[in-house]
C-alpha cells in the first residue's frame, strides 16, 4: 500500500488496526522496533496513510496474534485502500457503516447535513425515531430498539466544539411521522436545540431540493468527506471532484433556503 494523504477507508483501516495492536499491551514504538521497522512506519499505517506492503502487513498482523476474522477484514481493507471513495453493502439492522460514520462524524470540525426525507437524524427525539422505525418497511420489528438507541445515542456529538449547518427540505417539517402530538415534540425540540450559537438550521422551501440526502463532513487534518446513506449501502467520497459537486449544490441551497431566523419563524408557526 504506498503512502499517501488519509482517506475514509484508509481512517477505518487504521482505526481497526490500532484496536488489534492494542491487545499486544505494546507501545507502537515498541512493536516496531519488533518489526524492524521505524516508528513512523508503522504510525502512517495507523493512521490511514498506508506505506507498506501486503507481505509487510501479513506479517504484522501474524506479530499481533489477529484472529482470522480480523485478518479478512483488514486484509480487504488494504486491498481496497487503493480506489476512490468506498461503498459498504450490508444487511444488519447496524450496519457497518454506521461505525464509519460515527468515527468522521468525532473528529469532525464541522458537519453539514442535507436532509430531503425526515428531521436530520442528530436532531430527532426518541418518540419521532421511533415512529420512523415503525413507518419503515425495511425494518424488522425486533431491529427497532437497538436501531434507535444507536440514533438517540449519536445525538451526544451535538456539542459546541463543532460547527453545525442543517439543511432540511421545507415538506418534512408537515410530513407527520407518529402523530400531530410527535410532531408537535419534535418541532419545539428543534426550536429548543436552534438557540445553540454552534447550530444552524436553513429550511430548503418546497420545489428547490436539488438532490438526494447526504452529510458533508470538514476536518482540521483530512480532506472534507461526504457521505450517502441507502437501503443497503452507504457510500463515502472523498475524491476531490465529488467533493467539489457536493459543495457547488450547497453553495446553491444556500442561496435558496430561508435564513436562520426566518426558519425558526416558520417552524414556529407551524406549532403554533
Amino acid at each position: 500500500m504506498p503512502k499517501r494523504v488519509s482517506t475514509v477507508l484508509g481512517r477505518e483501516f487504521g482505526d481497526s488496526l490500532r484496536q488489534v495492536i492494542a491487545r499486544t499491551g505494546l507501545k507502537e514504538s515498541e512493536l516496531a522496533r519488533r518489526l524492524g521497522w521505524e516508528h513512523a512506519k508503522l504510525s502512517d499505517l495507523v493512521n490511514g496513510k498506508g506505506g507498506t506492503s501486503l507481505e509487510e502487513f501479513t506479517f504484522l498482523l501474524g506479530m499481533c496474534g489477529a484472529k482470522p476474522e480480523e485478518f479478512q477484514y483488514l486484509k480487504g481493507l488494504f486491498l481496497e485502500s487503493r480506489e476512490k471513495g468506498w461503498l459498504q453493502l450490508y444487511e444488519s439492522v447496524l450496519p457497518p457503516h454506521v461505525r464509519t460514520l460515527i468515527l468522521h462524524e468525532r473528529i469532525a470540525k464541522e458537519i453539514v447535513i442535507w436532509s430531503s426525507l425526515f428531521i436530520p437524524g442528530l436532531l430527532q427525539i426518541e418518540p419521532y425515531a421511533r415512529a420512523a422505525a415503525e413507518d419503515s418497511p425495511f425494518v424488522k420489528d425486533e431491529d427497532i430498539p437497538e436501531l434507535v438507541a444507536a440514533r438517540i445515542d449519536r445525538r451526544g456529538i451535538v456539542a459546541g466544539h463543532k460547527k453545525f449547518v442543517f439543511y432540511v427540505y421545507e415538506p418534512v417539517l408537515y410530513s407527520e411521522v407518529g402523530s400531530a402530538d410527535v410532531m408537535a415534540e419534535q418541532l419545539h425540540e428543534l426550536l429548543r436545540m436552534l438557540v445553540r450559537p454552534y447550530i444552524s438550521f436553513r429550511i430548503l422551501p418546497a420545489g428547490r431540493a436539488l438532490t438526494g440526502d447526504f452529510t458533508l463532513l470538514k476536518f482540521e487534518k483530512y480532506e472534507p468527506v461526504v457521505y450517502k446513506g441507502g437501503l443497503n449501502s452507504a457510500l463515502f467520497l472523498d475524491d476531490k471532484a465529488s467533493i467539489g459537486l457536493y459543495q457547488d449544490a450547497l453553495k446553491t441551497m444556500d442561496s435558496a433556503a430561508l435564513g436562520k431566523e426566518e426558519s425558526r419563524e416558520l417552524i414556529t408557526s407551524i406549532v403554533s
